[in-house]
Order: structure tokens, then sequence, then C-alpha cells
């Protein structure tokens, strides 16, 4: 066993047996590499990463690889999803000297964490047009060896272009307009696929703030519905493919096909929860209970596979498993969806006489129906995705449709049953505050919309007790990143406070309890103390404090993630209209300013800030209903109706009474004639309140 032996991150866990020499990142390394004069080898990856685990097998279990690596290198590991500020500077270098980046990533740096040579997975040999790892160890090695002052001048170079282009942006003179909105929502319809959803080709990875984006503009504008349809239809598509897994709930990673048919098979926990709420949220703007029903299903998958007996989430599970047709052979070979795929034959055997409608409804071929096989792993067994409706199956066989759902809800237990007995997927079982607070809001998000959401209001508190508990230090204001077996260790990042914030913000809409305000207000300014800048707006993402981080960079791409500064102005629009406090709107402003360039001219790039700046133009209203446990004809007309830029509260008496104090402007509200009230409110000052649906209905137009 290596160093990494003693570390707590699955993913260098799963190198722990490597006969490569790895350091975690840290003094022992850098100062092993002072000492011997040796370039440092960087490897980055995550443990439910395929070609992660393909590089690690080729070349790092390799004891010839092994042997040249120890020899003219100092070998460092580093989990992404522990150390995101390490990631973000090399994986910049990589993409801005190669034009591409990914993981596993491969970065050559000097003694001083200067990088000179990048990539991302490289093949042992040279093969597919990439060169063969081994001839670069050898080929860089030499060059240290004979031309050192040339690689530490590049990379000097390097760096200081690097510096450089983190300096770049310039604020606006002002906050943008409107028109940048329309800029950027005309981007989206000019690369949206109309016969398959979603936006340009192939691969297709699930973007959730793009569609949170496009239905705040629909609902921004309300000219006409092609933003709104843009979303609807990526999300069923999404839904429908073999993007969504049919039998256990969830989403894999993104599709490599334009059709969303075949998946990469790893489900990450961010993924699910942003998807949750883009869910909820059509489900509201379009009046269609599928969204509402794919949501639950997810939220059904985390509570059951990803959830910590104390209530945290887990972080992932791997695309690759042993096949079960290989349960019993001393060296089994992981393959990717191997948990996920079926055989004709299987289906037949353990469904008898309902086999022909579950294999109609999810397109099951006899030989297999994958439509693309990048390493020909899924020869004949097949993806389930809904390749005919309920209403067609119903046509062909003569029964009902009520007949047919029976018939398909029977055959998903009878196939997830028989699924349970396969080896699983590696389940990456760290707990990460920042998609913890994703987690945490999709899960009150569903507490407000779904028609009985007390479970997931549980789900919700207990993940955000579990943070509170094992992740937050009061007395030093601190909060730390990450959490695996009992122990909790990393100080948390600008992505940690901005996303358990708003975690926090939804449950407080959900449950208002005075504590989730109160910590998600100590949590902001503690976020401001650390991250803001106040030069030019934004946040950084680190609190450049370490010195072993090259840059402090400040994230400007809404991607799989979005960015920090982007979920904090959306925190600080709630907050700012729960607690009246001048200073977050000068933030807003600023923030809007430093992104004015990119929302200007790449809008697609940033869809959660323009989702933000479509939120401050349309400018959030409060809805407070009073009353004992709130009314059923007023809280179903809340829940039902798509309301992106309402900030709504549901509170007994009780509740009200200890609110009062920290938000003024509801001490005085009183139910209506013995009925529950609700009162809609901009900027603190109220219209007069209503009881019944339609004066409501009619106030929230």
């Amino acid at each position: 066993m290596n160093r990494l032996a003693g570390e707590h991150s699955p993913y260098l866990l799963q190198h722990a047996s490597n006969p490569v020499d790895w350091f975690p990142w840290g003094d022992d390394a850098f100062q092993k590499a002072r000492i011997e004069n040796k370039p440092i080898f960087l490897s980055i990856g995550y443990s439910t990463c395929h070609w992660c685990h393909v590089m690690a097998h080729e070349s790092f279990e390799n004891d010839a690889v092994a042997t040249v690596l120890n020899a003219s290198f100092v070998p460092i590991k580093v989990d992404r999803e522990e150390r995101p500020d390490v990631d973000r500077v090399y994986m910049t270098f990589v993409q801005a000297t190669t034009g591409s980046g990914g993981w596993p990533m491969s970065v050559w740096l000097t003694p001083d964490l200067k990088p000179f040579y990048g990539g991302t997975y490289f093949p042992p040999s040279s093969r597919w047009g990439r060169p063969g790892f081994v001839d670069i160890l050898g080929e860089i090695a030499r060059v240290w060896s004979s031309e050192q002052a040339k690689v530490e001048q590049s990379a000097e170079s390097l760096t200081a272009q690097l510096r450089g282009v983190e300096r770049a942006a310039a604020p606006s003179a002002g906050v943008p307009a409107i028109s940048a909105l329309d800029r950027a929502a005309a981007e989206f319809r000019n690369l949206f696929d109309h016969v398959h959803g979603g936006f340009g080709g192939a691969p297709k990875f699930p973007r959730p703030s793009e569609l949170l984006f496009l239905l705040r503009y629909w609902a921004l504008k309300n000219d006409s519905n092609d933003p709104r349809d843009m979303a609807l239809v990526t999300l069923r598509a999404m839904a429908s493919g073999g993007m969504r897994d049919h039998i256990g709930g969830g989403f894999h990673r993104y599709s490599v096909d334009e059709q969303w048919r075949v998946p990469h098979f790893e489900k990450m926990l961010y993924d699910q929860a942003q998807l949750v709420i883009a869910l909820l949220e059509a489900a509201q703007a379009s009046g269609d209970s599928f969204y509402t029903d794919v949501a639950e299903d997810t939220l059904q998958y985390v509570i059951r596979e990803m959830t910590d007996e104390a209530g945290g989430f887990f972080s992932a599970e791997d695309a690759d498993s042993v096949p079960p047709e290989q349960v019993d052979d001393p060296h089994p070979h992981p393959s990717e969806g191997a948990f996920y795929l079926w055989r004709a034959d299987e289906v037949d055997a353990l469904l008898g006489v309902d086999a022909s409608i579950v294999k109609a409804r999810f397109g099951i071929e006899q030989n297999g129906n994958a439509p693309a096989d990048p390493q020909q792993e899924f020869v004949g067994k097949n993806i389930l995705y809904v390749a005919q409706s309920v209403e067609q199956i119903a046509r062909q066989t003569g029964k009902s449709p009520d007949e047919i759902e029976r018939v398909l809800a029977a055959a998903r237990l009878k196939l997830f049953e028989a699924r349970v007995t396969r080896p699983r997927p590696h389940l990456d079982d760290k707990v990460l505050t920042a998609w913890n607070g994703l987690m945490i809001a999709a899960f009150a998000r569903a507490a407000r919309v779904a028609a009985d959401g007390q479970g997931y209001l549980h789900s919700a508190r207990r993940a955000a007790s579990f943070l509170r508990d094992r992740m937050w230090n009061d007395e030093a204001s601190t909060l730390l990143r990450r959490y695996r077996r009992g122990e909790a260790s990393i100080e948390a990042y600008a992505e940690d406070y901005a996303y358990l914030i708003y975690g926090l913000l939804e449950l407080f809409q959900a449950d208002p309890d005075v504590r989730w305000l109160e910590w998600a207000q100590t949590l902001q300014r503690r976020q401001d103390e650390l991250f803001w800048d106040a030069v030019g707006g934004g946040w950084f993402s680190t609190t450049g404090r370490d010195s072993t981080v090259l840059l402090r960079m400040k994230e400007d791409y809404d991607g799989a993630e979005p960015t920090a500064s982007a979920v904090s102005v959306m925190n600080l629009l709630t907050l700012s209209h729960l607690v009246d406090e001048p200073a977050w709107g000068e933030q807003i402003d600023k923030t809007f300013r430093y992104f004015g360039s990119r929302l200007e001219q790449i809008g697609r790039a940033v869809p959660m800030m323009a989702a933000a700046l479509a939120t401050s133009i349309a400018g959030l209203r409060q809805v407070i209903v009073v009353g004992e446990g709130g009314d059923g004809e007023l809280r179903n007309t809340i829940r039902q109706r798509y309301l992106p830029f309402t900030v709504s509260l549901d509170l007994t008496p009780d509740q009200q009474s200890a609110l009062a104090a920290k938000l003024p402007f509801i001490a005085g509200m009183r139910i209506l004639d013995g009925r529950a009230a609700a009162y809609v409110c901009r900027e603190f000052t109220c219209h007069a309140p209503v009881s019944d649906r339609p004066a409501l209905e009619k106030a929230l137009a």
C-alpha cells in the first residue's frame, strides 16, 4: 500500500494499492520534488470516473509504468470533488493549451507547482491518435534532464498567461438590460434540437440551469411559449430516454448520442438535485403531472440509494460494475452499464406472458438495442428507454391503458428485485456540503410542490441537521466541505456556502423555522468575509490563503454545476425579500456588472446568472399565508402555480410569532373571519388579504 492508504477520499483509496508511489496533494510531495529536483506528475480524477478506471488499470497498476513514474517524477493524486480549487487551476491550463479538458486529467508541473504540459486520458502506448503514456513520460524526463531551464521558463510564461486570463474581465458600466436575456434566449433557440430535445448535437449533457433560465424568461416575457416548450421537450426527452434509470429511478450523467438513448451510466448527486428542481418547475409551468412523477421517482432513488443513515447524501454511483454473468469469475472485468442492461431472454424468463408488453414499452430487442456502443460493451443487451406510449401498446394489445399501467408497475418491481441480486456499481459515499445543499433544495421544493410532501420535508430537515452537526463550527464560523465515515475535513469553498444557503432558503420556505433563516444569514455573512470581491464584484472560489493553489479564480461558466456567484445572487435576491439589508442590493448589482459582458455577449455560458437577472428584472414578491395549518385551498393554489419570482411562507400562529422579530412585515398579519388568509406583498408592502382561491388567483395574476 502507498501513502494514499491513509486518506479518506474514495478516489484516492482506489489507488492505494497501485505500485505507483503516490502522494496526496501536500507539502511532503512538494518538498520531495524540490529536494530531488524532479517534475511532478499530477493526476486528477474522481471515484466514479470511467476513464479514470481505464487509465488506472492500463497504466497505474502496471509495474513497468510505475517504475518509470517513480524514478523520474513525484506522482500526486487529487480527488477533484474534494479539491475543486486545485482541479480548476490545472483544468484551465489544460483547456487553454489543448482546447479541451476532462478526467482523468494528467498534468506535469515544476517543483514550484507551475504547469508545463498536460492532457486528459493517455493510453499506455500510442493509439487512437493519442500519444502513449510511457512515451510521454520518457520524453518529459529527457527534456527535464537536458533542458530544465527552458521548461521552467515555459512554465513561468504559461502561468503568467493564466493569471492574465483571470484578470481579463472588466465590469460593465451598468446592469445588463432585458435585451441581454433576449439574446441569450435566441442563442438557445438557434441551438435547439427540435427532433430530440436538448441543445446542439452529441454528446448531450443535462444542464438544468439552462432550463431554469428558459422557464424564467418565459414567465418574465409572457409573449411566446417557445422558451417554456424548449425546456419541457428537453426534460421529457431525457426522462423518456436511456438517460433515466427506468427501473430504479434517477438520471445518468450524460448521453453519448443525440437521441438521449445511450447514457454514460454514472449517477451524480448534483444532477439528481438540479433535475428534480427543473422537473418540478416544468410541472408547474405546464400543469403536466408527468414531470412531478419523474421528480418524485428521482427523489425516491436518492432516499433509497444515496442517503447516509444519519441523513446526509452520498456523492455518486459508478458507471461500471461486474456483469452478472461474470459473478463467479475469479477475475471479472467490470464494464460500463452492466448493472442496468438487460438481455431479451432475461426479461422473458422473469415476466412470462407480460414480457411482450414490457419489451414493447422499453424498446427491448432480441439482439440488443444500443444505437451506439463506443466500447462494444452493450452487444446483445438492451438499454431501457420509452419506445412506445401506454396508449399505443393498449391499442396493439386490446387492453385498456389502466391494465397496461398495472402490468408495467408490476414488471418494474420484478425487474428491480432481480437487479438487486447483481453486483452493484461502486458507491462514492463521501458527503459533500455543496451537493448536499442542492439536494436539500430539491427535497424542500418537492415538499412545497408535491401533493404529499411531508416525507420530502423530513429528508431535507435531516440533511440540513446533518450538515449543521458535522460540517459547521459555530464558534469558529467555519464550514467544512467533506464528510466520510465519521471524519469531516477540508475548509469549504464559495460553492459550498452558496449551495448550502440556497438549500436552507428553500427549506425555510417549506419549513418556516427561524433557525434555517438565521443559519443562512450567518453563512452569507461568512461567505462574504471569505470570498466576496469588493473591487470587481462576484465571489472568488477560494479564500486565497492556500499558497499551493496558484490562482484565485472566479468561476464564470454555469456548467454541470452553476457558479457560486450566480447561486449567490439568487440567494441575496431571496434574502433581501425576507430581511431588509441594503448592502445586498449593492452586491447584486455589482455582480451583474462583473458578469455583464458574459450576459451581453454569450448568455448561454451563464444561464443561472441570466436566470438571476430575469428574477431581478421581474422583481420578487412575498406571498404569506397565515392561519393554523394554513388552508388547503390557498396552499394548493400556490403549490400548483409556477411562481419563479415569489418568496412564499405558510405560517402557523406559533411560526408567525417566532419570526415576527426577524420579519417585522409579517407581525400584523391576521386571519380573516376565522379562516387562513393570504397576503401578497412587494417590497414589504402588502395588498389586502384574501381567503379564497379565486381572490388569491386574481392577486397572483
